[in-house]
């Protein structure tokens, strides 16, 4: 048998075959007699089979299981003389027979790129820093206060931020239109429930009051039959409720679960719990940023066949997600090749990652790992209970594993680029609107 590789692209290499027959049949012979030692046949005893019989019932079978065998047996002598790394399965194509003793096959794979780990030094990290103080825990515990607000009923004209209660008819020329009536309809003023001219229209009524107003529709509407139309609106207020914030007592503490009602003792848990999810945040950013200078540092190519598979997978994720929130997904057509360019980044991520990791030592180490569930698990009631749960499942605790890996990478590129720290607001940094 020979064999000859031929480089077709940066990552594509092509492998040319050739299986003498007589091994071939030498192998379908071997096969057929191990079968005829076990195979079962009318008027036969399990053994007694005439060798014609079995050859002619499975020796297609046979002959199918030798060619395979033969194949893979020469490519991965092949694939271990040249030290090859295949990314994906290969395909292996026939070729025209060139004579009558062998058979030629082509077998087309795509192997991993060759990563050289780059110099980082001459980029640069930007670390936000925040330290939380009273501030921050007195804004924390004003957006827990208006998570829990309560209104009450006020004899007063409706104003900005109360809740009120609605019947309202929509017309458009003279006729009422799909989606356009409701009774008893409850919204918040200035919550974006209701279209902006909406709510404008129901400032400054008393319950009882009956208004009527012209309303048009935004261009891109979600409703198409009613985008950029102009329509009239009769509105009876019904109800108007202010609200209502819970003050910063024991009440309120309980309600946080600090089971005495001690306030002091209800903010350092909320500060604690702050100052581990501003740690989050911040490495979160540290971490995208470093993804971006190590793709930024190491322009690979990367095998397609990992990001079609990365794609699918991906794919099927965001259905799970869609089945998740309640959605049926049956006929929702999810195509793997929305997510090509999210899929060839994460694979081209995983494979520098993973050079990095290899080359430069960082594999996570027992004590890393433990430290990280720990501090999973210090936000939680019981945590010991958290800890176990994670280390009684070899997934789970791979999980873990796989965080600490990329924490290493991160803190390998952070001390060998340049990092910058910058001061950063408490509403920057969550996210809060202004």
């Amino acid at each position: 048998m020979s064999n000859q590789e031929t480089v077709v692209s940066a990552l594509e290499r092509r492998i040319d075959m050739s299986v003498p027959l007589a091994d071939i049949e030498k192998d379908v012979e071997a096969r057929l007699k191990q079968m005829a030692r076990t195979v079962k046949m009318p008027g036969f005893r399990p053994g007694k089979v005439p060798f014609r019989m079995v050859a002619q019932s499975y020796g297609p079978q046979a002959r199918s299981e030798a060619i395979g065998a033969a194949v893979e047996r020469v490519l991965g002598e092949q694939i271990r003389a040249q030290n090859l790394r295949i990314a994906g399965y290969p395909n292996i194509e026939p070729k025209e027979a060139a004579g009558a003793e062998a058979l030629e096959f082509t077998a087309v794979f795509e192997v991993y790129p060759e990563i050289a780990i780059a110099d980082v030094s001459a980029h640069e990290v930007e670390r936000p820093l925040l330290e939380v103080g009273d501030a921050e825990v007195d804004k924390t515990l004003e957006v827990l206060r208006k998570q829990r607000t309560t209104f009450v009923p006020i004899e007063r004209a409706a104003q900005d931020g109360d809740r009120v209660v609605v019947d309202f008819t929509g017309r458009k020329d003279g006729v009422e239109f799909e989606g356009g009536k409701a009774t008893d309809f409850p919204f918040v003023i200035g919550a974006g429930q209701m279209l902006k001219d909406f709510e404008t229209a129901v400032l400054g009524l008393n319950a009882g009051e009956v208004k009527t107003f012209d309303m048009t529709f935004p261009a891109d509407y979600h409703a198409t039959h009613l985008a950029g139309q102009t329509v009239q609106f009769e509105v009876v207020l019904k109800k108007v409720e202010e609200p209502k914030l819970p003050e910063i007592d024991s009440e309120f503490a309980k309600s946080l679960g600090i089971a005495d009602g001690d306030v002091a003792k209800m903010r350092e848990e909320v500060k604690g719990n702050l100052e581990r999810e501003v740690k989050r945040r911040i490495q979160a950013k540290v971490k995208e940023r470093v993804m971006n200078v190590l793709i930024e540092t190491h322009p690979i190519d990367v095998p397609k066949a990992l990001v079609e598979q990365e794609s699918r997978q991906l794919a099927e994720n965001a259905k799970k997600d869609f089945e998740a929130r309640g959605m049926q997904t049956k006929d929702l057509p999810i195509d793997a090749s929305w997510f090509a360019e999210q899929a060839a980044r994460r694979v081209k991520l995983g494979l520098i990652m993973s050079e990095l990791v290899k080359s430069k030592d960082l594999q996570a180490k027992p004590e890393q790992i433990r430290a990280t569930i720990e501090d999973f698990a210090a936000s939680y009631e019981d945590p010991s209970e958290v800890v176990s749960w994670y280390y009684s499942q070899p997934q789970r605790l791979a999980q873990a594993e796989a965080l600490v890996i990329e924490d290493n990478v991160v803190a390998w590129v952070v001390g060998n680029a340049k990092t910058t720290d910058k001061a950063t607001s408490f509403d920057d940094l969550m996210g809060n609107a202004a």
